[in-house]
């Protein structure tokens, strides 16, 4: 395997997801496309590259969603006509979560769902019960070297699941080669040395959603210090969160290139790697 093509493959497949997934309600107001779940506060791994290495920033904390709030969200998701990915990963290890079963049957019912994992709580078992809750696709980021390759392959093949349903993800790599990732310093929690345009566009807020277990909605994946809140999904609807006023700010400001507003500020994440077209609708609906 090589990190770089697994990378530009990684891309290349959710440009894809988001791109042809948009939808523009009767409004003018494109829908998201893509919406991350952190369903557990918790992880079992420390890697150095995450936030969670360090429990200053990211303790773990034994909190989990409860299924009121991921049956509220999907029930709002189909009721607005919702035709995207939610990817079940965030914060923690999304397996730790004892609902994720149940939690992968209800948001099946209405979308295309994912899982990123680090793999340690997959058993054959595990792996059999999740594709037949609706999970479309497992990917595994494999931290301990080559060998977990043959390792995960022999136990899909053993569960009965094809090759083209789940991703092999290598990231066993040295802080020189960036751990096998594309490191960011995670919206300024962490310190990379690199360099931060504060004149660049982001687009993450124009297409997807951050949501906590606790049903806190951040301003994008990139926010580990959860600065940022655009709304809650137990006391807001998924609808009234994606067009708050808050998001309106954020977006105007990153349509114009001005990541003056944090933690945009001290952000080193690309930000334009999808969305763009999100980005243009958005700023065409604002200016109507």
């Amino acid at each position: 395997m090589n990190y770089k093509e697994t990378l530009a493959n990684s891309i290349n497949r959710v440009e894809k997801l988001v791109s042809e997934s948009i939808k523009i309600d009767s409004s003018g107001i494109p829908l998201p496309s893509w919406i991350e779940i952190s369903p557990i506060d918790v992880c079992n791994r420390v890697c150095t590259f995450c936030p969670k290495s360090d429990d200053s920033i990211a303790p773990n904390q034994q909190h989990k969603m409860p299924s009121v709030l991921y049956k509220k969200m999907s029930k709002e998701l189909k009721e607005i006509g919702f035709t995207g990915t939610i990817m079940i990963a965030g914060y923690g290890e999304p397996l730790l979560n004892k609902d994720v079963i149940e939690m992968c049957q209800v948001f099946s019912e209405i979308s295309n769902v994912e899982i990123t994992t680090n793999g340690d709580p997959l058993n054959e078992k595990f792996i059999k019960d999740l594709y037949n809750s609706g999970v479309s696709k497992i990917i595994i980021s494999m931290y301990d070297g080559a060998h977990q390759i043959d390792e995960f392959n022999n136990l899909f093949s053993k569960a009965g699941i094809s090759p083209s349903q789940y991703i092999l993800r290598d990231r066993w790599y040295t802080k020189e080669d960036n751990y096998g990732v594309k490191l960011t310093n995670r919206a300024g929690v962490l310190n990379n040395n690199q360099i931060i345009d504060n004149n660049k566009q982001c687009f993450y807020p124009f297409y997807s959603m951050m949501v906590d277990w606790n049903g806190d909605v951040f301003l994008c994946t990139q926010d580990w210090n959860r600065r940022i809140k655009t709304g809650n999904l137990m006391l807001n609807s998924v609808y009234e969160v994606w067009t708050s006023k808050i998001l309106k700010k954020y977006r105007t400001h990153l349509s114009n290139c001005k990541r003056d507003l944090p933690p945009c500020n001290t952000c080193d994440a690309d930000g334009t790697l999808h969305g763009e077209q999100y980005a243009k609708i958005w700023k065409k609906y604002y200016e109507s």
